[in-house]
């Protein structure tokens, strides 16, 4: 069900955002809890399993910005068509998704066939690591195609104001990876014992079973956009705009993901009990940071088509509501983390020098997740408007000019401390950069 305009475009903003914020929210911690599951599941087999799933998963996040990217490009152009009242353009621009997503999807699995393991490698990955993470990685990029549906899919019924839709189905597949998890790794009865391989095909299957299922939605006429056959055929023009916006948000993602692989390259000569317990740490972070790219979606949907409707002041009004909402959550998720971080770890670790690593993480890392909120709210919010360089440029500067030489600098003087402490720093930076951006204004005006 589509939420009403009363709610985006009129009436109450905090109704508007908790509609469309709540259920993105309910998506995304399914989403992430996908590969919590395989965590889980896996952790009978080992610290290197662990390590390994951890490791394929840091890899593929390396090679998928253009999922990002896309979905972001799509959401943009969706909500902004949805705003005009240009519905048939918005069900066009919604039909793109799955070219998009074969194409970019086939390409990141031919790049990743070739190089997996030179991935491991460039990360410093242990041996053992190594040999336990490759059959989960050929496997997940051979299907990468499926994810890349998925996610594109579901942001189209998000631009249009549907984020319960998408919701459903990602709690679909999550159904279906926790039944298949443990029968695939372990192999009771009848299945075969696979280890960590069996858990990146149950993922696969769940993520297949997903996309056919958001492409039926999307067909069926059930939703606000009702797509026809044509609006399913290749357009070059839109698929072209839709790249032209996401192009930025896929840059902003891929330095992320390089970033996320080069920290674990400098945590890495720490040890496999530091690469565990950074990984889960890191693992458990993004469990935490999903509000923030909830609410920050549910803003870029909200401006979109404010601005579409001419309504710019409540455009901005949405995004620093969000931001508001998410500082809040952030205080709270903070305080929870300090003081309770063992108890989280140890749901997925056994070693307590792991557990102290990520304990450690936690203690400098958590009180500066409110600056988070700024950085990731706005630049979604940038987005939706369809002003995505300046966030790629800020988060370029941000984690390249000083995250990465500043982590390199402090772990060889104060070890994993330096390195939490350096992120610590760029979180503030960041956070300060995109703010004031935003505030200039610029993005009321983009044309898309």
């Amino acid at each position: 069900m589509s939420i009403g305009k009363s709610k985006i475009i009129d009436g109450s903003l905090v109704g508007g955002l908790f509609s469309l914020a709540t259920p993105m929210l309910m998506q995304a911690l399914l989403q992430n809890l996908q590969s919590i599951i395989d965590l889980y599941f896996v952790g009978g087999l080992g610290s290197p399993a662990v390590a390994a799933v951890s490791a394929s998963g840091t890899i593929l996040f390396v090679l998928t910005p253009f999922l990002m990217g896309a979905s972001l490009g799509i959401i943009a152009m969706v909500s902004r068509f949805t705003g005009e009242k240009k519905i048939s353009l918005a069900a066009k621009t919604a039909g793109q998704s799955v070219t998009i997503a074969v194409v970019f999807g086939s390409l990141v699995a031919a790049a990743g066939l070739f190089f997996s393991r030179q991935f491991f490698v460039w990360m410093n990955t242990p041996e053992e690591v190594i040999a336990e993470g490759m059959g989960y990685l050929r496997i997940s990029l051979c299907g990468s195609f499926t994810v890349f549906i998925l996610f594109l899919g579901n942001a189209a019924m998000q631009g249009v104001g549907d984020a319960w839709t998408p919701m459903k189905i990602m709690a679909f597949s999550n159904i279906i990876n926790i039944i298949l998890d443990p029968l695939l790794i372990y192999g009771p009865g009848p299945f075969p014992q696979m280890g960590v391989a069996g858990a990146a095909w149950a993922t696969l299957i769940a993520q297949a079973a997903a996309a056919g299922l958001s492409l039926y939605f999307l067909n069926s006429g059930r939703l606000h956009l009702r797509l026809t056959f044509r609006d399913w055929l290749p357009d070059g023009n839109l698929c072209w705009r839709i790249t032209r916006i996401g192009l930025p948000g896929a840059g902003q993602m891929l330095l992320r993901s390089l970033m996320n692989a080069v920290m674990f390259r400098i945590v890495a000569p720490f040890g496999t009990s530091a690469l565990a317990g950074y990984s889960i740490a890191t693992r458990l972070n993004m469990m935490v940071l999903m509000p923030a790219f909830s609410f920050g979606n549910a803003s870029a949907t909200m401006v979109g088509q404010n601005l579409g409707a001419g309504r710019l002041r409540r455009a901005e009004q949405a995004a620093w509501l969000a931001v508001g909402i998410e500082a809040a959550i952030m205080v709270i998720a903070s305080i929870l983390l300090i003081f309770k971080a063992s108890f989280f770890l140890a749901i997925f670790l056994t070693e307590g020098e792991a557990i102290r690593v990520g304990r450690e993480y936690f203690y400098i890392e958590a009180p500066f997740y409110v600056f988070s909120a700024l950085s990731i709210v706005l630049s979604r919010a940038l987005g939706g408007a369809g002003a995505s360089i300046a966030p790629f440029l800020i988060n370029a500067f941000a984690l390249w000019g000083v995250q990465v030489p500043l982590a390199h600098f402090l772990a060889s003087r104060y070890g994993t401390i330096g390195i939490w402490s350096a992120m610590a720093a760029t979180q503030v930076i960041h956070a300060t950069l995109v703010t004031a951006w935003f505030k200039m204004g610029r993005w009321k005006h983009k044309k898309i």
